[in-house]
């Protein structure tokens, strides 16, 4: 319906951009150059409407960061779902690590979404590295997630959401014998949301991340603290933009700057590219992110 509309409103602003043809060339610049903005307004307009307002409770559209992503998206309504590979290459102090993942969540309700998530990680140490000082390759965790958004305002543009995250870390193979898990991350979160116009959007997801040992070792924790901003194109899911993440410990700040963008290869299929730009290069050095998404029909 909403490609129907643009489509019909793209016919006519080629009419009227035909029938202006014969003015005077300067007038026809500052015609067109009008008509072009009035065009976009009116196909960013018509696709958020559908957006919004689409089967179900309204829900405001909003620019999802692509490496710590949302469970999926704000104000989801009951049956929607979404299937994710990722592929991440990280460049750390004494070896590079690979990631790869399978993703998978769904709204169970009308703005209630849960996800599961496995990891692989994959190491291999730098020439001249000891090999012994980089981690065994194995499924990493399991992650469980729930997000629940308790407020949505299509006037403002506005979302909020509060979520929880927990993932449990598998013990190192030579272990896993002795005992399966080594540690769980519990993570609760708050996200707030908002589209500025029709092309610029805001989101911030902050929450405490409390690491519990299995193995008798000290329990510790952060705060993590991502900020995004983004520019979606007009009557698209393409954007451009950038996601900070932030993590503060007692003793130590860590942050990674992540320009990124979206690429909508047809309506329910998606690719992410992000790149991974440290503060300091402590810990690792740059990255590259990418993700495959699908959202399978639903009624």
């Amino acid at each position: 319906m909403a490609m129907k509309k643009i489509n019909t409103i793209l016919w006519i602003t080629i009419y009227i951009k035909f029938l202006i043809s014969s003015l005077p060339a300067q007038v026809v610049t500052s015609e067109e150059s009008d008509l072009d903005q009035l065009e976009d307004r009116i196909i960013d307009s018509t696709y958020i409407a559908e957006y919004e307002t689409f089967q179900g409770k309204p829900k405001v559209l909003h620019a999802e960061p692509l490496f710590i992503d949302l469970i999926r998206d704000l104000g989801a309504r009951k049956g929607e779902a979404e299937w994710n590979v990722g592929l991440g290459l990280f460049n750390k102090k004494n070896y590079d690590e690979i990631l790869f993942f399978v993703e998978y969540e769904w709204a169970v309700i009308d703005r209630l979404g849960l996800e599961i998530e496995i990891p692989v990680n994959f190491f291999s140490p730098h020439l001249g590295a000891n090999p012994n000082e980089r981690p065994q390759n194995q499924i990493e965790s399991i992650k469980l997630a729930a997000q629940w958004t308790f407020y949505v305002n299509t006037h403002t543009a506005t979302s909020l959401a509060l979520g929880y995250l927990n993932e449990t870390f598998f013990s190192p193979l030579n272990t896993l014998k002795r005992r399966v898990f080594a540690e769980n991350k519990y993570n609760p979160f708050l996200i707030a949301a908002k589209r500025w116009g029709n092309n610029w959007h805001s989101l911030v997801y902050a929450g405490p991340q409390i690491f519990h040992s299995f193995n008798g070792l000290p329990s510790h924790s952060q705060i993590e603290w991502n900020s995004n901003v983004h520019y979606m194109l007009p009557g698209t899911r393409n954007f451009i933009g950038l996601e900070v993440n932030k993590y503060l410990t007692r003793n130590d700040f860590f942050a990674v700057f992540r320009p990124q963008m979206r690429l909508q290869i047809k309506d329910n299929f998606l690719i992410g590219i992000v790149t991974g730009i440290p503060i300091s290069y402590t810990y690792q050095n740059l990255s590259t992110f990418f993700r495959i998404i699908w959202e399978p029909s639903h009624i």
